[in-house]
């Protein structure tokens, strides 16, 4: 039964579920599993899915999510990227019921199933080429026909099907297939492939076996074998599931799973495609699958995403049959909705140049002691130092400002955060270049947490003291491609890499950062005041600590459209 605490969403997978507890299907009780191919990394649309099948097992009592490996094709998976996957799962706040479980665990279970469909005469061995076999299973409006080999007796097949798991024959030169209807509406009941060819060590089980299981045979059974009550996949195994079906009706016995189809997470300004995301690593378009502008999830996290905050974008965006695209902002807003209540706050100068307070004493210093967040006492105070010397940011400066400009410019007031008012009384420029290196100012110390008497102040800056500041390199990222839809055009020709964001990624080199980021640990977020949220980078350098703008205080891209 549900927990009463259950606060999750209601949607019609938990409907179904609800329902069937209802009427003690399955005896009572709810048993997902996620089924990840180890054939690289995960990205934003297995998150989905991740929540969906383990936040349904925590949801109900006695709920169990099983995490198996679909390690049935060794030509691309790979231990780096079986232990990549439960990094991530762990990262994201799941924990798999059991042990681990592999398709390759039941290798010898899905033999014995295939010999025992032989038997029936529901299998048999096919010699056809893959162009032949492409040729006879027809089209969507036209039935396929028969393969020559179809009606072979069952002891060829059970001998011919040995001699294949022996190694006798070539890759490609036969399959199994099961045997249904050639002329079925649905293509994939035009009999499908059970079994291939593939003389390749397996990461697992070595070179045991030379036949490997297709997905949509495996799959079932392994559900079945595990005890799975709702087998949850996305939109395109609809058309698979009279397949899922057909082989537990001829194998296995009630009670059987269950597949239930939702819709995948399409998310704009991105591919979540594996083959087009190893294409960009391998062809070095980024810098490997934790480059923070890949939508993986190693990415995510690199860039300083959080758990919670990919949970509670998945949770907001819902689960349904309708395929639609969502937007970008939505991802960005869950990591500004949880940063701004966790991550402390900081001043960093991004762009600086020098600000000289002229009246303020040579070598004096003083120390601010500010909250690290603003309605968080827990996360403490921090000291903040100031001098004669400090940095603010060229941007905060205007020589000849439009009306309204509310920062600093020639005889013009600005407060500078926690601190003091100051005024520019004058700019110091480069004799060659005319660009402008420091900027001279005045302060009134009769302003240090007080409102000038007399006149209005408006502008208020942030900055770091010279002495003090550290440097620092910060990358600023954003969408990887600046295309909406990258793929949309791929039919016509254009590939989805003409797409790629060339300001995807700016390296600011100079920056200067105030004392206390110095003790950051990797990954940590912090808010730089009126810069956005940023983390250390895992890779930063000790010499000079590098930082990755995890996403802006606000929606710039939206503001651009």
């Amino acid at each position: 039964m549900a927990n009463e605490e259950n606060t999750s969403p209601i949607n019609f997978i938990r409907n179904i579920i609800d329902e069937d507890l209802k009427n003690g299907r399955y005896g009572g009780k709810v048993q997902t599993r996620f089924p990840p191919e180890p054939n690289g990394y995960l990205h934003i649309g297995h998150a989905k899915s991740i929540c969906l099948n383990f936040g349904i097992a925590q949801d109900y009592t006695g709920g169990q999510c099983n995490l198996r490996f679909d390690d049935t094709n060794p030509t691309k998976e790979d231990t780096e990227y079986v232990e990549s996957i439960k990094r991530d799962v762990e990262w994201l706040g799941f924990s798999w019921s059991g042990e681990i479980r592999n398709a390759s665990d039941y290798y010898g279970q899905y033999y014995n199933y295939a010999i025992e469909l032989i038997k029936q005469g529901k299998a048999y061995v096919c010699d056809l080429s893959p162009e032949q076999t492409r040729e006879y299973r027809g089209t969507l409006t036209e039935p396929g026909k028969d393969s020559p080999y179809r009606n072979r007796s069952i002891q060829e097949n059970l001998d011919l099907f040995e001699q294949m798991k022996n190694g006798d024959f070539d890759e490609g030169s036969c399959v199994l297939r099961a045997k249904i209807d050639m002329s079925s509406g649905n293509i994939n009941m035009r009999d499908p492939a059970i079994y291939r060819i593939r003389k390749v060590s397996h990461h697992r089980t070595g070179d045991q076996w030379c036949i490997y299981p297709m997905y949509d045979y495996a799959h079932c059974l392994a559900d079945y074998l595990e005890g799975i009550s709702h087998s949850l996949c996305t939109l395109e195994f609809q058309d698979h599931r009279p397949l899922y079906d057909w082989f537990l009706e001829q194998l296995t016995e009630e009670p059987r799973p269950h597949q239930y189809e939702f819709a995948r997470l399409n998310l704009n300004y991105t591919v979540t495609s594996k083959r087009k995301l190893k294409e960009l690593v391998d062809q070095s378009h980024v810098n490997g699958w934790d480059d923070p502008r890949m939508p993986t999830i190693v990415g995510f996290k690199r860039r300083g995403y959080t758990p919670a905050s990919i949970r509670n974008f998945c949770e907001r965006i819902g689960v349904s049959k309708k395929e639609t695209v969502i937007d970008f902002g939505i991802l960005e807003d869950s990591l500004r909705d949880d940063l701004n209540t966790c991550a402390p706050r900081a001043m960093g100068v991004l762009n600086p140049i020098k600000l000289v307070i002229e009246n303020y004493p040579e070598g004096q210093e003083e120390f601010r002691e500010v909250a690290n967040h603003p309605k968080d006492e827990s996360l403490g105070k921090r000291k903040i130092p100031f001098s004669r010397e400090i940095y603010i940011e060229r941007d905060d400066f205007m020589e000849n400002p439009p009306p309204k400009y509310h920062r600093l410019s020639p005889g013009k007031e600005v407060r500078l955060r926690y601190s003091y008012v100051v005024k520019c009384e004058s700019v110091v420029k480069d004799e060659k270049t005319g660009e402008i290196t420091e900027l001279r100012c005045t302060y009134d110390p009769a302003t240090l947490g007080k409102k000038p008497e007399g006149r209005k102040v408006k502008g208020i800056i942030h900055w770091v003291s010279a002495k003090h500041s550290i440097p620092a390199t910060i990358n600023l990222y954003d969408r990887l491609f600046s295309s909406e839809h990258p793929t949309a055009k791929e039919k016509e020709g254009e590939s989805y890499l003409s797409k790629l964001n060339p300001d995807s990624l700016s390296v600011l080199s100079s920056c200067q950062l105030e004392p206390s980021l110095a003790d950051a640990k990797p990954l940590q977020n912090y808010q730089f005041e009126r810069q956005g949220y940023f983390c250390l980078d895992p890779k930063s350098p000790k010499e000079k600590l590098t930082f990755n703008r995890s996403v802006t205080l606000r929606d710039s891209w939206s503001e651009k459209k």
